[in-house]
């Protein structure tokens, strides 16, 4: 009897220890910060959290830094997601081809995706050294003026979208290597009869087709930049003149330095309803132009 029960069940038996892992590494903190975002609660202090109800959201909305994080945070984010798509869809054109040490150079190509954030960020902060750096070293070997890179309020958020290019720019291109690797080639024979230039091809064929892997590389991309936090810690930590600090940035300063978890709380969960936000345009627009198509 208990072996029938057993066989009968397995599929819960064995998907449970998953749904609890879920449940405690994931949905409690989740409501747990909801919860906490309606307290008014300090660590540095030895009081009880007080319930405040929504006057967490109302101050967090009526902050001018929240919405100059929440700039800098799309500033960011769009920046790097338009770049690293343009570029990876167009690096996995070139390495889709096939050329002499093309294995040798999608290792290399693959090395910034593996590498530790942080210690990339300690190393783009040494690269962008206004004194001694790599970076100026390249433009006086160009001719052209030094920068203050992450040292200037103008230049910081594009600095560190270079620094995320370089770094995720590799995951598209991945992403865009398995979609091309799925493409039908009879609609490519088609065009070589029909004298399509390379150009027809890609704009007409290639890019048409890889639409659905475009918007799953986006979408991944997208939740993931929205989030970033360690390279930009690791090199600005939100300067200067709090130019680079992100929604991330910000709720951590709060919560780690202010001691306002409370607010940070209420941040957090603003920020979660954003990139769920997000998360949801991007499945619509994807199950979209799968019915298009």
């Amino acid at each position: 009897m208990p072996t029938n029960w057993f066989d009968r069940n397995l599929k819960w038996i064995y998907t449970m220890p998953a749904v609890l892992f879920v449940l405690l590494m994931m949905v409690f903190p989740i409501l747990y910060t909801f919860r906490i975002s309606f307290y008014e609660w300090s660590m540095s202090s030895t009081t009880k959290p007080i319930w405040v109800g929504l006057d967490n959201y109302v101050s967090l909305l009526s902050d001018p830094r929240f919405w100059e994080s929440v700039q800098n945070t799309f500033v960011f984010s769009a920046g790097a997601l338009i770049l690293e798509t343009v570029l990876g869809i167009a690096i996995a054109m070139l390495l889709y081809r096939d050329f002499l040490g093309k294995n040798i150079v999608k290792t290399l190509f693959l090395l910034p995706m593996v590498a530790t954030p942080v210690a990339m960020g300690l190393v783009w902060l040494l690269i962008y050294e206004p004194s001694i750096g790599v970076a100026n070293m390249l433009l006086k070997w160009l001719g052209m003026d030094p920068q203050l890179w992450i040292a200037s309020p103008s230049q910081v958020i594009p600095s560190l979208i270079i620094i995320d290019v370089w770094e995720w720019t590799p995951m598209i291109a991945l992403i865009i290597m398995a979609g091309l690797a799925t493409l039908p080639s009879e609609p490519y024979e088609a065009a070589n009869v029909d004298g399509a230039t390379g150009w027809q091809k890609f704009m007409h064929l290639t890019l048409p087709m890889l639409r659905p892997t475009i918007i799953v590389a986006v979408m991944l991309r997208l939740i993931d930049v929205l989030k970033t936090f360690d390279i930009i810690y690791a090199t600005t930590q939100g300067g200067p003149n709090l130019k680079s600090e992100t929604l991330n940035i910000y709720g951590y300063t709060l919560g780690f330095q202010y001691f306002k978890l409370g607010t940070a709380s209420s941040l957090l969960v603003v920020f979660f309803a954003l990139v769920m936000g997000f998360t949801l345009i991007m499945i619509w627009l994807r199950k979209r132009l799968e019915v298009s198509s």
